[in-house]
């Protein structure tokens, strides 16, 4: 009988966890982008820095899954000789008016929603926090997905005296606090984004045949 209820408990658990939203792929899959144009990211962080640091991840996971991705730093450089400077604007720019611009087939748009590391005198966090839309040629949304991605430098000394693992601990946190490492972070959301996750893109033109 324990078993039993212990067993109904676990399936009642079960059910309460929050299962990944899958994105309705029919837009996407007909437009069919072979091009993808990855514009500034918008900040709502409080780091200068974390624009340039996402917009340099971007294209990897992109071109890995088959699609041609413009340069970003070209793509950037060309919409400022536009007299596009901000991301805020770029992002209110229609869609269409910024493929043609480029030739593009698709328009990649990230927003930072978080970019930061919370310090707690022996913890801390690093957190990233995205949001993702692409929006075809014509203006019309094909793919969006969300994705939040937390890391908590570990202390690895547990052969140690507590004081010693205590001291570990409270390094570790300092060091964080002082130098937070995003970029980890935010290539692997990327990659669960684009590649792994319920939402992943479908392979593109590009990507190379798997071998039988």
């Amino acid at each position: 009988m324990k078993n039993l209820l212990l067993l109904s408990v676990l399936l009642v658990l079960a059910g309460c966890v929050a299962q990944p939203v899958k994105y309705d792929m029919s837009a996407f899959i007909a437009a069919a982008p072979r091009s993808i144009l990855v514009v500034p990211t918008i900040n709502k962080s409080l780091d200068v820095d974390a624009p340039n640091y996402v917009l340099s991840t971007l294209p990897v996971p992109l071109a890995e899954k088959g699609y041609y991705v413009f340069p970003v730093n070209t793509t950037k450089y060309v919409l400022e000789q536009e007299g596009m400077y901000e991301a805020d604007r770029i992002h209110n720019e229609p869609t269409e008016s910024l493929a043609r611009l480029f030739g593009a087939d698709a328009v990649l748009y990230v927003q930072i929603n978080r970019w930061d590391a919370q310090y707690l005198f022996i913890a801390a966090t690093v957190t990233v926090d995205f949001d993702y839309r692409l929006v075809s040629k014509d203006g019309t949304e094909i793919w969006k997905e969300h994705k939040t991605m937390q890391y908590s430098p570990q202390n690895n000394n547990n052969s140690g005296s507590a004081l010693a693992v205590l001291i570990g601990a409270v390094i570790n946190a300092a060091v964080t606090r002082i130098a937070p490492n995003y970029l980890p972070l935010t290539q692997q959301a990327n990659q669960q984004v684009f590649v792994l996750g319920p939402n992943a893109l479908p392979d593109g033109p590009y990507r190379p045949k798997k071998q039988q």
